[in-house]
């Protein structure tokens, strides 16, 4: 009876640990579709904007850096607030430790989520700014603060170079950790069609550095946005196949154990059953 009782005990541990595993997978699921409904159409706004700045070509295509530039380099780092979500936090710490001890002595540091926050902490360095809030609802204006705040920072020369480090959304079994080298932009005149063509077909207004200027800043803004969404995006999609993952299992240990269970009262049951038609016998 012992057994029975173990058994039984672990069936509905397995029972409520699958209840919570796929709440968490319907939940993340759904900011999963709700973060790819935003990042879709802004990375096809961004797209434009930048065709629109190549239009216009010339030197306002690069963010002019302070000619007295400290020679220190930023790393914001993007990871999750909370666990369950596989390898996703582990690879981003991973490639932001490699990242940092490349970068020289005295990195300017931004991170972006506790794990990754935590993680840092414990290494030695110290975070400039910690924003977790923003992950749980990613938000354009809080991003653009960010953004404004490390623009003015590298044109006033803090550091020269400015690097994120997150999670690329590849597919939705599939998260790539990735360093990308935000300022200086990297940003090629593909589509310029010379000074003469684009004052001919455009009227600009006030003058073309200043929509320049002004296109440069809101491209950068959005683009800082959008790599916040896929980082998200790239978390909700671990934590569903995370989540998945383990309701399978429970499904599969739920089965074994149930099984086992049977078995176990099935032998209980045939072994009274002897015990009874063997004291029948001694009378």
């Amino acid at each position: 009876m012992a057994a029975l009782k173990e058994i039984k005990e672990r069936i509905g541990s397995v029972k409520g640990t699958l209840k919570i595993t796929s709440a968490m997978k319907l939940l993340s699921s759904a900011k999963l579709h709700k973060t790819q409904q935003l990042l879709t159409p802004l990375n096809e706004y961004r797209a434009e904007l930048e065709k629109c700045l190549e239009t216009l070509g010339g030197e306002a295509l690069q963010l002019p850096a302070a000619k007295e530039a400290a020679p220190r380099c930023c790393v914001v780092a993007l990871s999750s607030n909370t666990a369950l979500c596989g390898s996703f936090n582990s690879a981003i710490i991973k490639l932001t430790s490699k990242v940092l001890e490349e970068s020289g002595e005295d990195p300017v540091c931004y991170f972006i989520g506790k794990k990754i926050n935590e993680a840092m902490s414990k290494k030695g360095y110290r975070c400039n700014c910690q924003m977790d809030k923003l992950l749980d609802r990613p938000s354009y204006t809080e991003a653009c603060k960010l953004a404004e705040e490390l623009i003015k920072g590298f044109e006033e020369g803090k550091f020269q170079e400015l690097k994120i480090v997150y999670s690329q959304h590849c597919s939705a079994s599939r998260q790539e950790p990735i360093c990308k080298t935000f300022l200086p932009m990297q940003l090629e005149a593909k589509q310029y069609l010379g000074e003469d063509k684009v004052e001919d077909l455009f009227i600009l207004e006030p003058d073309k550095k200043e929509i320049q200027k002004e296109l440069l800043y809101k491209v950068l803004k959005i683009q800082f946005y959008s790599i916040l969404l896929d980082s998200c995006l790239a978390e909700h999609s671990a934590r569903t196949v995370a989540m998945q993952t383990a309701t399978d299992n429970g499904e599969n240990m739920l089965s074994e154990l149930t099984l086992e269970y049977n078995k176990t009262r099935q032998a209980s049951i045939t072994a009274e059953i002897l015990d009874l038609a063997g004291g029948n016998t001694d009378k």
